[in-house]
């Protein structure tokens, strides 16, 4: 494993993505237990474009580029559905006392950081155009070779986002109380979910 690949790995990892925005929101509404169950949902949904990349169907969506439309664009859809439901739902990414509110559902926090990361076109244009520079092609072993580049990957992916998620929870008694910020704070996350989704359209 060369370190071109770790520190390649980590500027992609450390980018503020739909990801880090979505951590920063859980450690924020309910704090440490769910900014680390968000960072482990989207580190999960990785997973889907680890296995297509392995298995070619990553290579289809590279090729076809109405297949790749089509998931770009249930990509911002879904984008564009988070800034909605941001601002409007009171029990989705909402900064609230967790005592008065109750605990978020770890089922929701999990489907919703998936959700992300699946219908995120990037990640398998990552794994695509990326990872395959450091795995021996057609030699014996480049599976396990991808497999073992993509665990560090996702190792990267958790531990960074983990540590955003710890610091948005670390501040999250200083925005409890005060309905101004907390306003300011979904409208925040509800911009910057657009903002990505718009971004996502146009790429």
């Amino acid at each position: 494993m060369s370190i071109a690949f770790l520190l390649t790995t980590l500027v992609v990892v450390v980018t503020p993505g739909t990801g880090v925005v979505y951590t920063l929101a859980a450690g924020l509404s309910h704090g440490r237990r769910a900014s680390v169950v968000a960072a482990f949902a989207c580190t999960l949904g990785t997973v889907p474009h680890v296995v297509a990349t392995v298995t070619g169907l990553a290579a289809l969506l590279h090729a076809s580029a109405v297949a790749f439309e089509v998931v770009k664009y249930l990509g911002v859809a879904y984008l564009l559905y988070m800034a909605w439901s941001t601002l409007r739902d009171k029990e989705a990414l909402v900064v609230e006392d967790a005592a008065a509110a109750g605990p978020q559902p770890v089922g929701r926090v999990i489907v919703s950081g998936v959700l992300l990361n699946v219908l995120n076109p990037k990640l398998t244009m990552f794994f695509v155009a990326f990872l395959p520079q450091f795995v021996p092609a057609g030699q014996e072993g480049s599976v396990a070779a991808m497999l073992r580049l993509s665990a560090v990957f996702m190792g990267l992916t958790f531990a960074v986002f983990v540590a955003y998620g710890l610091c948005a929870a670390a501040v999250r008694g200083h925005v409890l109380g005060r309905p101004r910020v907390m306003t300011g704070i979904r409208r925040v996350f509800a911009v910057s979910f657009l903002g990505l989704g718009a971004k996502l359209a146009v790429a």
